[in-house]
């Protein structure tokens, strides 16, 4: 059974940064991730996808300040946040796409087969 399990979030201050990782399957090194995240009362909505050639792509909103990177040997995924703003507070899931999909950070939730339980993450002003 595929467990994706993302590291600890945490409480930061604006113009603060955070790294999330996560671990759990050799699906990370092989597969299109997705760092998704979801705010109180709105869906979940993917903000930045690698594909397995390194490939990268980003919403809009966090283009600039996040970075998504793997470490193939280590079957770990990570999301390097910089410049955090209140509005970036969410739940963070990372998720690993089924087979042979294009990987896009607009990719649906539908494109993903396997799901971490998600992490918090906090910005406060």
């Amino acid at each position: 059974q595929v467990q994706l399990v993302e590291s600890e979030g945490g409480s930061v201050q604006a113009g603060g940064s955070l790294r999330l990782s996560c671990s759990g399957s050799r699906y990370i090194s092989s597969r299109c991730m997705s760092w998704f995240r979801q705010s109180p009362g709105k869906e979940r909505k993917g903000i930045a996808a690698i594909d397995v050639d390194g490939s990268t792509d980003y919403a809009s909103s966090v283009q600039g300040r996040f970075t998504v990177s793997r470490a193939n040997d280590k079957d770990t995924l990570y999301l390097q946040m910089e410049r955090l703003k209140p509005e970036d507070t969410a739940i963070y899931y990372c998720a690993a796409a089924w087979e042979d999909v294009e990987c896009y950070s607009a990719s649906s939730v539908g494109t993903f087969q396997y799901w971490g339980r998600g992490t918090q993450v906090t910005v406060s002003s």
